[in-house]
């Protein structure tokens, strides 16, 4: 016998029998238009679209006021319609959270993006007080140069990755994909504990909450983070925790949840290889480095 579900809310009753079912549209709590869900459906459905198979005598007019009201076409009329930014989370079937090697895929891929807007940032900055001449001995010796170039470096280096940092991710994650391109690339998603997508206001104070733990604690809570992500049954960061996300697979919260994927995908195996090589080269550029070091001392 199979166990339903319905909505109340945004939020999934349930499990219950069909007979039980029944009797709650019998009582009233269940009205015709009420979102129900069994596992073999692809998504939810109305109960009037179910009324044959759960055997309810759904009155004749619940179709009808079900409709919607059409007014007489004009061309000069306003559009009316209402679409939404992002589809509304269908409840029902598995899902499969995000866990540390796809985050940190993710997270190294926009790091990379992060680094190259730094890049640009300051080559504009060097253009704008001068270009190469601005880091000659002679600028050097300037007074005014030198605040210039300081107010450049503080910009280039602080401000304005900051500020970027910020944009980047708040719009991103607010947006209809509700992924950075780090998260695209390996197939996830942030969305909120009950699947909704994020508001503005949530993304920038998710953003908020990892920038300014981290901050705080020298970069500590990115640790404690990884370990949560890796133990907790639902994989929340600290920030997840406070600004109550879940970073889930794109096809999560969707019609389609079965698409899942709980292996980490040939774009996660790359991001890790690539990073191992990078940590790898970077010990032995710093081993080089004392030993030459040690040998010029002699």
């Amino acid at each position: 016998m199979s166990s339903w579900y319905f909505a109340v809310g945004e939020q999934r009753q349930g499990p219950i029998s069909a007979e039980e079912l029944g009797a709650r549209f019998q009582r009233g709590e269940i009205q015709p238009d009420t979102l129900v869900w069994r596992e073999g459906l692809e998504g939810w459905r109305a109960v009037r679209d179910m009324a044959a198979e759960l055997d309810l005598a759904v009155p004749a007019h619940a179709t009808s006021m079900a409709m919607p009201t059409l007014e007489p076409a004009s061309p000069y009329a306003a559009p009316s319609a209402q679409v939404p930014l992002q589809a509304a989370p269908v409840f029902g079937g598995d899902i499969v959270h995000a866990g540390f090697w796809k985050r940190f895929a993710a997270s190294f891929i926009d790091g990379m993006v992060m680094m190259v807007v730094t890049l640009m940032v300051v080559m504009v900055g060097v253009m704008l007080t001068g270009g190469a001449a601005a880091l000659s001995p002679q600028a050097f010796a300037n007074d005014m140069m030198r605040g210039t170039l300081g107010l450049t470096f503080i910009l280039a280096f602080y401000i304005l990755p900051i500020l970027a940092q910020a944009a980047y991710f708040t719009w991103m994650h607010a947006s209809a994909s509700q992924a950075t391109l780090g998260k695209l690339a390996v197939g996830i998603k942030v969305a909120r504990g009950n699947g909704e997508g994020l508001a503005l206001g949530r993304s920038f104070g998710r953003w908020c909450a990892y920038f300014f733990l981290n901050l705080v604690s020298c970069g500590l809570t990115t640790l404690i983070s990884a370990f949560t992500v890796g133990l907790t049954e639902r994989k929340q960061g600290l920030h997840d925790m406070i600004a109550d996300t879940l970073v889930v697979d794109r096809w999560a919260f969707t019609a389609h949840p079965e698409r899942q994927r709980r292996d980490l995908g040939a774009v996660t195996w790359t991001i890790i290889v690539l990073a191992g090589l990078f940590v790898i080269a970077y010990i032995g550029f710093f081993v080089f480095a004392v030993g030459m070091a040690a040998v010029a001392g002699r």
